[in-house]
């Protein structure tokens, strides 16, 4: 399989310094909500990298669920892989790829779980099928097979079925707190606008990176 032709030439739009607003957190907000219009397929999705104690990278995609200054909201199982390379080491790094609007934004930052009221509420947002969903996956486990899934599930719905579904102690919330983001803006000849927001003595400065 020959990729080598595979290219594309950005051309929508630019990014400049005088046109991003000083506050990060204000300019993924109005980016985000251009994802959102555009009717993207899940613009919350976002790729969670993490390290374990040996140096080893893993990445996969969650879903943001909420954010604010205080950092970027995702859930999860606390007994799965990434919670546990989370624990051996709190840097994160945080990727969303809107690639109709050619954009990315990159955010470097340290993670902490939520509050179990934090994660209660959320949880008892979910669909019924994703709150016993969280109860049957002991995610990254080793299984012998789907039917192994289905007969949990089985199980955890007729054990639950007079309902509330209560959240399971081992599944909940983690915020990623900041401390740099990057903005990326597709352009002609692979010329991208990169704009990068670092955090000292709690302000943000705004510099261009080389693309």
């Amino acid at each position: 399989m020959d990729l080598s032709e595979l290219r594309l030439s950005y051309t929508q739009a630019g990014l400049t310094e005088g046109e991003v607003d000083p506050d990060p957190f204000r300019q993924f907000e109005v980016w985000m909500d251009q994802a959102m219009l555009s009717e993207l397929l899940e613009p919350n999705a976002m790729t969670l990298a993490t390290t374990d104690s040996s140096g080893q990278p893993n990445a996969r995609t969650v879903l943001l669920k909420s954010f604010d200054r205080e950092g970027f909201v995702f859930y999860t199982n606390y007994q799965s892989r990434k919670s546990r390379e989370i624990a051996e080491n709190e840097r994160v790094c945080l990727l969303f790829y809107w690639g109709p609007l050619e954009r990315q934004v990159r955010i470097l930052g340290t993670v902490s779980r939520v509050s179990e009221a934090e994660s209660d509420q959320y949880f008892q947002s979910r669909p019924i099928g994703h709150q016993l969903g969280a109860w049957v996956s002991n995610q990254s486990a080793i299984i012998a097979g789907r039917e192994v899934l289905e007969a949990s599930l089985a199980e955890v719905a007729k054990r639950f079925e007079a309902g509330p579904v209560p959240r399971p102690p081992h599944w909940g919330g983690f915020r990623v707190k900041p401390h740099a983001f990057e903005f990326w803006q597709g352009r002609p000849n692979r010329l991208h606008d990169r704009l990068e927001y670092v955090l000292s003595n709690e302000s943000w400065a705004v510099r261009r990176l080389a693309p």
